[in-house]
């Protein structure tokens, strides 16, 4: 899977996991240089707090488009500190 936005790869692994919807790569799979920690956290009910990057990529940012649960309930453990995205970032095969 591939992880795209403004024509760049963010992300690409073959080992996603998908929950809810969501594929979320392994921490190693993404490209560091396009990721830059946001102040942004939610609360997911069964997930716990989620810390946010925003994207910056050819001069251009997307705010808090991707997240990730760096501790996380024992419910979600196996995607503990995986990375998800949306606004607008495309996950393709």
């Amino acid at each position: 899977m591939k992880a795209i936005w403004n024509d760049t790869i963010l992300a690409e692994s073959n080992e996603t996991i998908v929950i809810e919807n969501n594929h979320y790569f392994p921490a190693d799979s993404i490209h560091k240089e396009y990721f830059e920690e946001s102040n942004t956290h939610t609360t997911c009910p069964w997930k716990g707090v989620a810390s946010y990057y925003t994207l910056e990529v050819n001069g251009e940012s997307n705010k808090d488009a991707a997240w990730y649960y760096p501790s996380i309930s024992d419910l979600a453990k196996p995607i503990e500190g995986y990375v998800a995205f949306w606004k607008g970032v495309k996950v393709v095969d």
